[in-house]
């Protein structure tokens, strides 16, 4: 088996090296050519890692905008809106009446 995969590493090699010339070049630009090669396809990569997600997401949301409507995207936003303003309302209302509770407590403490 890794005399096998060997052969096919060196055939696979072999059709790189013909397929782009590199056997007519020296070590040096054969280094110098890989490594160009190798930095281009790093950098691409990498782009494609950072930005195609982002990419990606911003298709959808505009694909789903196209198929819905902006009315659809005014009623999704207004119930977050809805649900997050509800628990907010519920969160001031607790704070307020623990507020509350503590300075009449002080209050009472000082007379």
């Amino acid at each position: 088996m890794f005399a096998s995969t060997f052969r096919w590493l060196q055939r696979k090699r072999y059709q790189y090296e013909v397929t782009f010339s590199l056997y007519m070049l020296t070590p040096t630009e054969k280094f110098i050519f890989n490594s160009f090669l190798f930095l281009f396809f790093s950098m691409i990569i990498i782009a494609m890692t950072l930005y195609l997600p982002q990419h990606i997401a911003f298709l959808t949301n505009r694909a789903w905008f196209y198929y819905n409507g902006d009315e659809s995207a005014k009623a999704a936003v207004q119930s977050v809106v809805e649900s997050t303003s509800t628990v907010l309302v519920e969160q001031v209302k607790e704070t307020i009446v623990a507020a509350s509770g503590s300075a009449i407590v002080d209050a009472a403490k000082e007379l």
